[in-house]
């Protein structure tokens, strides 16, 4: 190696050794002939001091922010200690030096505060990741994804790698397609989970699985959402649901104490999705504060138009709200608005009267109802249950974090369970499944007879206020998968084509078997504190789906589009069915699509 120590080690401890230490120049200070450098590497920084008589210091002269240098010397006491860095007791006075790279000016600032835009920091991230914060976060996703691994392989799990090109199953979000060259005209997947595949390895006898998992969906993008993630999957043979908690509470206990050096407590809390959505207006609720929603439904009457007749009217309470201005409430609204609420009325209560949207349409009677203290104030939302719950959800949330009602450094795991089985869609009068086809019913019964009202033996992991997990137990019989594929409309063609691999294999003895995918990059942007996945991704895309660092996705030479049997239409129209061919999964065929006016 070129050095002896890196720049985050060295302590008061290490006073007259010799060392050698590389980096990057993170500052150069010139104080009226002494010259201090601040180098950096991932490990931290050191001070380095050069002295005039010193024969390199015309050559420290030279220096500028981000040179690459090997600086050796003696480590000396600082006269002034740092108390904000790791080796603040200490410096290195300078005995050689080696310039081993010059650098432009860079167009960011390589501290862990910079002022530079997100486009910025995304076309030069190679430049952004030398931030300490940046490499603090693929640091931290490191030991996570270490104690992942160690805890899986002590509880027997091993892991298993399963294909990247696959069959194209669309199913929910938008498959990845990629043309093949050597069978032109067909094409392979990206897998947005590896869920049948490890399915298939239950069946090969494989009993206990996990896999650091690629996926990729093509799906509208949001702060913690990429078009490629990475997640942990899981599967095991002859469990339960139980066994599945213990699994993951076991994982997470150790991940919490590994990473964070925190212990929590176990059993997690377990909720029903219906109350999930009755009480906090989400199906991923944050627990670290309280303000439930409630039923204010005596409020549906002539007398307040805004209600009258409505289906349900709910709100969300809190108390010493003063600081929730009219133009916060003006802010509130239009969350409520973009979360499908037809209206967000609010009540408030000084202590001595009464104001807000529905004032004048409230009587004593129901002003007693409301149960106002001083300085609380009443969010209320109108119409359907869904559309109020998402709504009093966000408002919920939104609340809490100007009013400093979530605290930090806390963490709530929550397990959400007894989810539909089937969602049902008005306008296609259809079902498709609210997690993914292979999922058992808590009752066939239910899924043969009432498949609106049918439960599913599901679950999510919850953690503050983010889903981080999902799973099941998964449909082992035929019959009940065959029945779940005809519940969603699949004709026996269908099924064949898409899933007949997959339907051959149940016959050959299927075990019993469930299991979970954790999405990685949401569990790192938790636990490093970070609300951008972004962040915790080394080589992210952008909101556009774009890495504007290389700049693809990119056009490609007439050759390459040649050999795979591609021809790009400059007919708009046309162009847009071939699109929505290749990734909604249209059953009509490609030359049908095509001759569509």
């Amino acid at each position: 190696m070129l050095c002896t120590h890196n720049n985050g080690e060295l302590t008061i401890k290490n006073v007259g050794m010799h060392v050698k230490l590389k980096g990057w120049v993170s500052r150069v200070r010139n104080l009226g002939g002494l010259i201090f450098i601040d180098l950096r590497d991932m490990h931290g920084i050191t001070q380095v001091v050069v002295h005039p008589d010193n024969k390199f210091y015309n050559e420290a002269t030279k220096l500028r922010s981000e040179y690459v240098i090997l600086a050796e010397g003696e480590v000396i006491k600082r006269i002034s200690p740092n108390k904000q860095l790791k080796t603040g007791e200490i410096e290195v006075n300078l005995s050689k030096l080696e310039i081993l790279s010059t650098s432009n000016t860079p167009p960011l600032i390589v501290a862990d505060e910079t002022d530079a835009l997100e486009d910025v920091r995304l076309r030069y991230r190679y430049l952004d990741l030398r931030r300490p914060v940046q490499q603090n976060y693929l640091l931290k996703r490191n030991e996570i994804v270490k104690s992942i691994r160690n805890t899986l392989s002590d509880l027997g799990f091993i892991e298993v790698e399963t294909p990247i090109l696959s069959k194209s199953t669309p199913e929910g979000a938008r498959d990845y397609l990629v043309p093949s060259r050597v069978n032109p005209g067909n094409f392979y997947a990206l897998p947005q989970s590896p869920q049948i595949y490890k399915q298939l390895l239950m069946i090969s006898g494989i009993e206990k699985y996990y896999q650091i998992a690629k996926c990729f969906r093509d799906e509208d993008l949001r702060a913690d959402r990429q078009p490629e993630f990475t997640q942990v999957d899981i599967e095991a043979s002859f469990i339960s649901e139980e066994d599945i908690f213990g699994f993951l509470e076991k994982l997470f206990t150790n991940l919490m104490k590994d990473v964070l050096g925190l212990d929590i407590q176990t059993p997690f809390l377990r909720m029903k999705y219906i109350d999930a959505l009755l009480n906090y207006g989400s199906d991923k609720p944050d627990m670290r504060f309280e303000n439930l929603i409630s039923d204010y439904s005596f409020l549906i009457k002539e007398t307040i138009p805004l209600f009258n007749g409505k289906e349900h009217v709910r709100g969300v309470k809190f108390s010493s709200a003063k600081t929730i201005t009219r133009k916060v409430i003006d802010e509130l609204t239009e969350i409520a608005k973009k979360n499908h609420a037809e209206a967000l009325a609010f009540v408030r209560f000084d202590g001595n009267e009464y104001s807000g949207s529905i004032r004048r349409n409230l009587t004593d009677e129901d002003l007693q109802q409301l149960n106002l203290e001083k300085d609380d104030i009443l969010f209320l939302v109108p119409g359907k249950f869904e559309d109020v719950s998402q709504a009093l959800g966000a408002v919920r949330l939104e609340v809490a974090k100007r009013l400093d009602l979530i605290p930090e450094n806390v963490f709530k795991f929550l397990w959400v369970v007894d989810w539909p089985l089937l969602e049902y869609d008005e306008e296609e009068k259809r079902f498709s499944a609210a997690h993914h086809p292979f999922t058992a019913p808590q009752k066939v019964e239910d899924l043969k007879n009432n498949p609106k009202e049918a439960l599913a033996r599901a679950y999510d992991i919850v953690l503050n206020g983010y889903e981080i997990g999902g799973g099941s137990i998964r449909i082992h019989n035929q019959d009940v998968q065959q029945l779940m594929f005809e519940t969603l409309g699949l004709s026996d063609e269908d099924i064949k084509d898409r899933f007949g691999f997959f339907i051959e294999a149940l016959k050959y003895g299927t075990p019993p078997h469930g299991g979970i995918a954790l999405g990685l990059d949401r569990i790192v942007m938790i636990l490093t504190n970070t609300t951008n996945i972004r962040d915790v991704i080394a080589f992210p895309k952008n909101q556009n789906a774009r890495d504007i660092m290389n700049q693809s996705p990119s056009g490609v030479d007439q050759i390459q589009l040649d050999e795979l049997k591609i021809k790009v239409t400059k007919d708009e129209k046309k162009w847009l069915y071939y699109l929505g061919w290749i990734f909604h999964g249209s059953r009509q065929t490609l030359s049908e699509t095509l001759k569509r006016p």
